[in-house]
């Protein structure tokens, strides 16, 4: 089984999303997403300052089984990368609730979070 947080909000397409309290957020993939690709070998990190929206891809996980896109969870702008998972990705499948965020995102619009799931109906979508 999954383990799904309690604290954090999750995207329909497997991205977590924390809430930094500040106006930005932190984002990884989740640990259902990981356990379903299997063996992350790559990840490709976006650029610091990229736009993103939400829905629209903004980076790609590969593993041994297959690659899949990762879509923002939100509208706004990428304020960091975790340029560990560049020479770690495998971080993704160890930890993927702690070390193996991915990006930051400085928000355009706070009320995006109130469209993500909590975890109980993410857990629910998941089943």
């Amino acid at each position: 089984m999954s383990t799904i947080l309690e604290n954090l909000k999750y995207a329909d397409s497997h991205e977590w999303v924390l809430d930094n309290g500040d106006g930005t957020v932190t984002v990884g993939i989740t640990d259902h997403a990981q356990d379903a690709l299997g063996d992350v070998v790559y990840i490709e990190l976006p650029e610091v300052g990229t736009e993103v929206t939400a829905t629209e891809q903004f980076s790609l996980v590969e593993s041994v089984k297959a690659a899949s896109d990762l879509y923002a969870p939100v509208n706004g702008v990428i304020i960091e990368v975790n340029e560990t998972l560049g020479d770690e990705p495998e971080l993704i499948n160890e930890a993927p609730y702690e070390g193996a965020w991915i990006v930051k995102i400085k928000l355009a619009d706070p009320t995006d979070l109130e469209k993500l799931l909590d975890a109980n109906a993410y857990s629910n979508s998941i089943e």
